[in-house]
């Protein structure tokens, strides 16, 4: 492609496909780009892969990157061992590690947590520097900035958190009882936590509980 590994010095083993893919490379080594501007302010990062329309774009010496989706990674500079799919997966994402995001805009706000994962769209959306986060489902933990240890499970769970930690939420709809809720366990379908460090078990529905 047009301009593709054109600044190469001493790189090895890199691979670019696609119009200024990995333009900017200097000396970095095993990166794979395929797509436009794929790579393409990469100078000393490697082993990076990234796949779709400015993937990876802003990465200069980040490492152990995967960006697959138009967007994907955009913004990481030194971040390392991502994993995004997904149109805009990890956007924001700059300095963070070892998170993975799978899913439209999943882990959108990211900048500098490290160690989440999101899978659905819009999962852990907001979230910039929360660690250890676990999201599964559309939109879940959406609003989570800071929380940490978060676990959520279903559509729109745990939405309600923004700082709060250490939380389980499952099911569609279920939310703790506040935004910086502190490890609250909450299960079904719209069930709303009542206090920090308590158990919550369905919603007004539920008017029965069985234990074998």
């Amino acid at each position: 492609g047009y301009n593709a590994l054109y600044s190469n010095t001493k790189g090895d083993y890199n691979t670019a496909s696609g119009y200024g893919a990995l333009y900017a490379n200097t000396t970095g080594s095993r990166n794979t780009a395929n797509g436009y501007y794929a790579l393409r302010l990469n100078t000393t990062g490697y082993n990076n892969t990234a796949s779709g329309y400015h993937a990876l774009y802003n990465n200069t010496e980040g490492y152990v990157n995967t960006a697959s989706g138009n967007k994907a990674l955009y913004k990481n500079t030194t971040g390392n061992n991502n994993t995004a799919s997904g149109y805009a997966a990890l956007y924001s994402n700059t300095e963070g590690a070892n998170n993975t995001a799978s899913g439209y805009e999943a882990l959108y706000a990211n900048t500098t947590g490290n160690y989440n994962t999101a899978s659905g769209n819009k999962a852990l959306y907001f979230n910039t520097d929360g660690n250890y986060n676990t999201a599964s489902g559309y939109a879940a933990l959406y609003n989570n900035t800071e929380g940490d240890y978060n676990t959520t499970i279903g559509k729109n769970a745990g939405d309600v958190i923004t700082t709060g930690s250490r939380n389980v939420i499952v099911g569609h709809g279920a939310d703790p009882s506040a935004n910086n809720a502190f490890n609250q366990i909450v299960i079904g379908e719209g069930a709303t936590g009542q206090a920090n460090n308590s158990v919550t078990l369905g919603n007004a529905n539920v008017t029965r509980v069985y234990a074998a």
